[in-house]
């Protein structure tokens, strides 16, 4: 056994795992096409044989027709709304957990703050939207705080809920071993409530786009929700499809991102297939 380990060659379950964890990417990735490509066939089809006019849903064709002949527009306004998305992904992320961190440290901040963070979330999106462009003006600004308004909450409530449910006994023995108070919220209470802060962070990329796409709605010179505005007037349906297509495909890989990231944070977390 020493041998073998001295030879720097991985163990037996080390050398099987990369290859396993490829092909159950592989075919989780071919089970995704194959359905999407089912999907996409019936759409052509239905519309062909219903002969549903083009402004009222276009084929699958005409919307990837769209996307070739305006690449560069729709690329340039897609980056616009990406920029708006991560960047309020990063602040809403980063608010939310000081957030939950000063609710957690100081108790009677935290029950200042939680109605405060309910009250928000109970505001109509369409209602902050036109405030935030009168306050923030028609760039980028006003669709970062927006995206931010709507990420902070999952984020900060998840992360409270992690930090609130420590194991007991696990506080007990650091009372018990004289840990300061940073040391038992750097040592134990942030490690335990790191998988509920991951979870906040899928569910903020999740609704990411919601904040940045409606602030454009509302007002904004460029971006995909400004396209899909402007394509709707002119009853241009496939261009509204496809500036839709691209910013699912942003949310995919966004949400994407954030959950390897969140793997990260939390290795040791194991999760089902």
């Amino acid at each position: 056994m020493s041998v073998f380990f001295a030879s720097g060659a991985p163990p037996e379950g080390e050398r099987r795992a990369g290859p396993t964890a490829i092909r159950l990417i592989l075919l989780r990735i071919v089970r995704i096409a194959a359905v999407t490509a089912g999907l996409l066939a019936v759409w052509q089809i239905a519309v062909t044989v219903l002969a549903v006019p083009a402004y009222i849903l276009p084929t699958p064709t005409r919307i990837a027709a769209a996307l070739a002949a305006q690449p560069a527009f729709l690329a340039h306004n897609a980056l616009i709304t990406g920029t708006e998305i991560v960047l309020g992904l990063i602040v809403g992320a980063v608010l939310g957990c000081a957030t939950a961190l000063a609710a957690s440290l100081f108790p009677a901040a935290g029950r200042v703050m939680l109605p405060v963070m309910v009250a928000s979330q109970a505001l109509p999106v369409f209602a902050i939207a036109p405030l935030l462009v009168i306050w923030f003006g028609f760039g980028l600004a006003s669709k970062i705080v927006m995206a931010t308004l709507i990420i902070f909450f999952p984020v900060a409530s998840a992360f409270l809920d992690g930090l609130r449910r420590t194991d007991p006994g696990l506080l007990d023995l650091a009372t018990i071993a004289g840990a300061s108070r940073f040391d038992t919220l750097r040592l134990i209470r942030l490690p335990s409530a790191l998988p509920g802060l991951a979870s906040g962070l899928r569910v903020a990329a999740a609704v990411a786009p919601i904040g940045a796409v409606v602030g454009e709605w509302v007002g904004a010179s460029a971006g995909l929700g400004f396209v899909m505005l402007q394509a709707n007037a002119r009853m241009q349906t496939d261009t509204l499809f496809a500036a839709l297509v691209l910013l699912a495909a942003m949310a995919l890989i966004i949400r994407a991102g954030v959950d390897l990231f969140a793997r990260r944070l939390t290795p040791w977390v194991s999760e089902a297939p």
